[in-house]
């Protein structure tokens, strides 16, 4: 990360900083998500990664919103959509956080990957929130730091993996946006440390009372995580779930609605409303890509449920988009 990064502002479209063949690149990579837009994105982080090869390794610094800089290698194929500016990267958690900026909430972010959310959620447009990252890759947790580093070290980074309880596990996969603890100590791959959600509050990171959004973005071990926070889910705190779109059983959610006392709510593509889910039926329609993982949102706080379903109203979701 020696050489200066490439410079490309969402609100403007302005790059700088680019060689004519880096440029040349940005525009086949901008014009492969507008195409891949029409189908989930089906197939770009591969086409991505293959135009990847054919640059100097080199960093982009995105700004997403004048006060919110997330940086990433030049070409990587999961995070390049932002050069699409009518890219929305999980748009009903945008929606959420932009509603709730006058809030005075934490957001655990984990499974932080680089720190996308990090960075926003402790910028001025979204509130300047307390946020702490937390991400078992230390590869990730490099490009993360230095995400935290350059947005003036307003969140907090933790070198770790969630689970049901403190302990030490392997991390597995190939790629980045995917590297998971599910495999237990018996899979290969790099040895983590493993907190609990619980184990934030036991060691004075975060008080036991307080406004939680908890970003739970764990491939594979988001149930165990909810079990590792039975004291946190206590608070005013609201889990950020990813279902996987290959998962028909919808297991995460299923869980919550056997296993918890909080409600789920998913917002419906159909008729962009936030609507209760008690009939699993409901995403067997909204999970249609099964490359694709869907948020779905799970409390017990009537705060929350009550941000998520004020939401519906026309005006507040223009007020919030602007």
């Amino acid at each position: 990360m020696s050489e200066a990064p490439i410079q490309f502002d969402r609100n403007t479209g302005v790059m700088s900083g680019a060689s004519p063949w880096e440029r040349s690149i940005g525009l086949a990579l901008l014009a492969g998500s507008k195409v891949g837009a029409l189908i989930s994105h089906r197939g770009y982080n591969a086409c991505a990664n293959t135009l990847k090869t054919l640059l100097p390794e080199r960093d982009i610094d995105i700004m997403l919103n004048p006060g919110a800089i997330f940086s990433f290698p030049y070409g990587d194929g999961y995070w390049s959509k932002l050069l699409n500016r009518t890219f929305k990267y999980e748009y009903e958690l945008e929606l959420l956080l932009l509603d709730s900026k006058d809030v005075d909430y934490t957001l655990l972010d984990c499974g932080a990957n680089y720190g996308y959310w990090s960075v926003l959620v402790s910028s001025p447009r979204f509130g300047s929130h307390k946020a702490i990252a937390i991400e078992p890759s230390a590869k990730n947790f490099a490009r993360l730091a230095h995400n935290a580093k350059i947005n003036g070290n307003r969140f907090y980074p933790i070198h770790a993996a969630i689970g049901a309880q403190r302990g030490v596990a392997r991390l597995s996969g190939t790629k980045h946006e995917a590297f998971s603890i599910a495999g237990g100590v018996a899979a290969g791959g790099e040895e983590v440390h493993v907190i609990s959600l619980d184990s934030l509050i036991e060691d004075g990171r975060i008080p036991a009372e307080g406004k939680y959004l908890v970003k739970l973005d764990v491939e594979g071990v988001e149930i165990e995580a909810i079990k590792g926070g039975s004291r946190l889910l206590q608070a005013e705190t609201m889990v950020i779930c990813e279902e996987h779109g290959n998962d028909r059983n919808h297991t995460v959610t299923r869980y919550i609605l056997d296993h918890t006392q909080m409600e789920v709510v998913v917002h419906d593509p159909v008729t962009g409303r936030f609507e209760r889910l008690t009939d699993l039926k409901v995403l067997d329609r909204i999970k249609v890509a099964s490359h694709v993982g869907y948020n779905v949102f799970a409390t017990a706080s009537a705060f929350w449920l009550q941000r998520l379903y004020g939401m519906n109203s026309a005006q507040t979701r223009s007020a919030v988009a602007r």
